[in-house]
């Protein structure tokens, strides 16, 4: 491979809760890679999306949304989001026609420092007037004078080809990263637990989502089966009773929702086990968040 006519880099995808970050990095990469709910932090870590073409190979990053911490697992899904504007080639910062331009002015002005392209990308243009969204780019262009406006909507894939085309031509020229058939970094066992966690998120209100982690602690490829044990830990025992349900219904639910995904992800039969315990302190115990990958050496 010429690496003086292949073109390669670090394309990072950020900005607020809730504003479609995953859903578009699921679009571009053409797989379901994050995981997407209606609530707001549902991404927590850094996850890669590895878009290899003839000529060029984009690798996107997901991040949690830019969130003021209020104990330790926040700060470190902060850190996520510092590492990527840190170390990108580009710089997609998605906001959308409903969240005010002003909301996070200290994390602007941390983007107006940087000397990287960064697209702005105003999401859910479906949900607005051509008049609003002219008065919208107005702002932000103000707000990210640097900054190129691309206006999209993620869940009906517009405007996102356009955008690509854009990506690869700021894209510097450099080596492949990762083979051709590589779509993550991630291992399946991770994808396991977020597809478990995002049925909690589905099937829970308030806080309880918010409150749970999710650990697997055996992922097992048989020929025709793959076998999976999974804890769900929670912050408090009224939480506990909440995940398992009356007489174990709720519990039952999100296994069978979850299972189901799996089978569909892994493309086999799933036996999948959960249990619940509860750990009061998990949020805040720097040791759990190293266990949990939240904290990395």
């Amino acid at each position: 491979m010429d690496e003086n006519n292949f073109k390669s880099g670090f394309v990072n995808i950020v900005g607020n809760p809730n504003v479609g970050k995953s859903t578009l990095m699921n679009a571009l990469v053409g797989e379901q890679l994050s995981i997407i709910t209606a609530k707001a932090q549902t991404t927590r870590h850094r996850i890669l999306g590895i878009l290899t073409e003839n000529g060029y190979q984009i690798v996107f990053s997901d991040t949690p949304g830019v969130l003021k911490p209020n104990y330790r697992l926040q700060e470190s899904m902060m850190k996520f989001v510092y590492s990527a504007i840190g170390d990108a080639d580009i710089i997609l910062y998605v906001t959308d026609v409903v969240e005010k331009p002003d909301k996070n002015t200290d994390f602007l002005e941390k983007l107006n420092s940087l000397n990287v392209p960064i697209l702005l990308l105003i999401n859910k243009i479906d949900l607005t007037t051509p008049e609003k969204l002219e008065l919208l780019t107005e702002k932000w262009q103000g707000l990210l004078p640097s900054a190129i406006v691309f206006p999209v909507s993620a869940l009906m894939n517009f405007n996102l080809d356009n955008l690509k085309k854009k990506i690869v031509r700021l894209l510097p020229y450099g080596p492949k990263y990762y083979d051709n058939d590589t779509l993550t970094d991630r291992t399946l066992r991770f994808f396991a637990s977020e597809i478990i966690r995002e049925k909690i998120f589905l099937n829970y209100q308030k806080e309880v989502p918010y409150s749970t982690e999710v650990v697997v602690e055996e992922f097992k490829e048989d020929e025709n089966i793959t076998r999976i044990e999974a804890v769900i830990y929670v912050a408090r025992e009224s939480q506990k009773g909440i995940i398992i349900g009356k007489q174990g219904l709720l519990l039952k639910k999100t296994g069978t929702a979850a299972r189901k995904n799996l089978e569909t992800f892994l493309q086999t039969k799933v036996y999948l086990g959960l249990h619940v315990k509860v750990d009061p302190d998990w949020r805040n115990n720097n040791l759990k968040l190293k266990n949990f990958g939240y904290i990395q050496e």
